[in-house]
């Protein structure tokens, strides 16, 4: 018998694209506003880089500890503490007087936000069956796409109106609205009056299986899988450097990309807000196309390893063509070159997450994996944005090299989900 699962799964994954949006609004909010805050602060592009690496350091170093404490308290609690603390110290950015109370904010900003992708991550593995997590997967990580596509206009409109002030103060509330919303509406599908008993065991029956290749989930690994454990599997080492290469080239677009188009290509702040969204707006549909693939392969009789790590592989080495932006011309094809980049990274993106409840010993371990992955991926946002603020003011303002170093490590993350990444199904219980 058919069991048709509960369509309010829909509104609870869009509810996380919409903190995702709202996520990633408040952080390329300081890009955005990033040249009127050294003319104020009177930072130079070398500070400024520290300055946008300070969310970084936080958000990265805190990601473990964070999918542990996704895991142990569930995705109610955590993304309500989790979105209200951001959007605290978003507001606060925009009343900060100084360098030091700058990257204060920034810090707390970044261990805020640091629980957000493993509750995302869980939310899906928790209300999704493992052949619709792609695009579960795909509608969550797009909402990044969509804040920093927005976040162009939108941020451009408030800080010409009132102010970079002003930008951080009002999209915190927002936030803090949005944390309410999710405390009351939130709950986990075995909690949830309104699904069917059925719709429910049919879910829980679904967790873990992954590929359903003659696999099986221990219900005492658990027990045997530490979270220190974890770091023993290739393929978590694979998933970490893939996601490091993937978001060193994803976070230029997020912080210095705003800067390249205004000082390199000559953008005014209304160009900006308008030529600027095509990359993130690219990236969402590479979004939903990546989920959308990965999970037609499966539906289609391919095994999970074939159906993520096709989607993986590919993205990497077509979003490789950042590399040659900073040496095209003509601005349209460089916008293009930037757009593919970004649809390809998005492409694979939603994959990424997608794998982990895939792979995860059991249900326990789905937000820790991720918090681990994420670790190593957000490692990338601290180098990214100060190699490039130091390349800047060595080479007075050329984007060449990191642009180069982006899309070299490009094709290492294609390497490293091809060849480390092992078979996509429960990792193994080792003795």
């Amino acid at each position: 018998m058919i069991v048709r699962f509960s369509r309010m799964r829909w509104v609870i994954i869009g509810m996380c694209f919409l903190a995702n949006a709202i996520n990633y609004i408040d952080r390329a909010n300081l890009a955005i506003a990033a040249p009127h805050i050294r003319m104020d602060l009177g930072m130079d592009a070398a500070t400024m880089g520290i300055v946008l690496s300070a969310f970084f350091w936080t958000y990265a170093l805190c990601q473990m500890p964070a999918g542990w404490f996704v895991d142990k308290v569930g995705v109610r609690m955590s993304l309500t503490f989790a979105v209200a603390w951001w959007s605290v110290f978003t507001a606060v950015t925009g009343v900060v007087h100084s360098i030091g109370a700058m990257l204060g904010a920034r810090s707390l900003l970044g261990f805020g936000e640091s629980a957000a992708v493993p509750s995302f991550s869980k939310t899906a593995y928790n209300w999704f069956p493992h052949k619709e997590r792609g695009i579960a997967c795909a509608i969550f990580d797009s909402g990044n796409r969509v804040g920093s596509a927005l976040s162009m206009p939108i941020i451009a409109f408030i800080i010409a109106m009132i102010g970079w002030r002003g930008s951080f103060i009002i999209t915190g509330v927002i936030g803090l609205l949005w944390a309410a919303a999710w405390w009351f509406i939130y709950r986990d599908p075995e909690k949830y009056r309104d699904i069917a008993p059925k719709q429910v065991e049919a879910l829980l029956a679904d967790r873990g299986v992954g590929n359903a290749e003659n696999n099986t989930v221990n219900s005492d690994n658990n027990n045997k899988i530490s979270w220190l454990d974890l770091f023993h599997y290739r393929t978590i080492w694979g998933l970490m450097i893939g996601l490091f290469c993937l978001n060193f080239a994803i976070y230029f677009f997020i912080t210095w990309f705003p800067s390249y188009l205004m000082e390199t290509r000559g953008f005014s702040l209304t160009a900006l807000g308008t030529l600027g969204m095509l990359p993130p707006l690219c990236g969402i549909l590479g979004s939903w196309l990546g989920g959308f693939t990965s999970d037609a392969f499966l539906r289609h009789g391919h095994s999970a390893t074939f159906s993520r790590k096709f989607c993986l592989v590919l993205g990497m080495l077509i979003s490789s063509c950042i590399a040659v932006c900073a040496v095209v011309e003509n601005v349209w094809l460089c916008l293009a070159l930037f757009s593919l980049s970004y649809a390809s990274l998005s492409f694979a993106g939603a994959n990424t997450y997608a794998i982990v409840g895939e792979i995860a010993p059991t249900s326990k371990h789905v937000a820790s994996i991720t918090g681990i992955m994420n670790f190593a991926g957000n490692l990338a946002g601290i180098f990214i944005t100060t190699f490039t603020g130091i390349m800047l003011s060595l080479t007075q303002g050329s984007f060449l090299i990191p642009l180069a170093v982006a899309g070299s490590l490009c094709i290492l993350g294609a390497a490293s989900y091809l060849w480390l990444v092992g078979k996509v199904e429960p990792l193994p219980v080792r003795s």
